[in-house]
């Protein structure tokens, strides 16, 4: 049973912006801390930002400044708006739910940043 569902991957030239999505069941995303990860050929997958069901926010450094998270929760979603990407970002973007080792994960959107 798919448990979230991203959007919003796609080719983006350096500099360039996109936001990616994530819906959850409403369980899901009541109960967990929601965030983004990618993973990158050859490298280990990353934290990006992740953000609890009270609004606390956590960025990797390298992104701070050009990558925002939110959630809406009328909506069980939450968003990762990125701006200014380089094309060292190019990754598999996957949002999780819960934790890295025991929670859920979404399917993988593929980004790539690239002229």
């Amino acid at each position: 049973q798919v448990q979230l569902v991203e959007s919003g991957g796609g080719l983006v030239q350096p500099g360039g912006s996109l936001r990616l999505s994530c819906a959850a069941s409403r369980t899901i995303f009541s109960n967990n801390a929601m965030g983004w990860y990618r993973q990158a050929p050859g490298k280990q997958r990353e934290l990006v930002a992740s953000i609890t069901s009270d609004g606390s926010i956590n960025y990797a450094d390298s992104v701070k400044g050009r990558i925002t998270i939110s959630r809406k929760n009328a909506k069980n979603t939450v968003y990762l708006q990125m701006s200014s990407l380089k094309p060292e970002e190019t990754a598999v973007y996957y949002c999780n739910a819960g934790s890295y080792r025991d929670g859920y994960w979404g399917q993988g959107n593929q980004v790539t940043v690239n002229s």
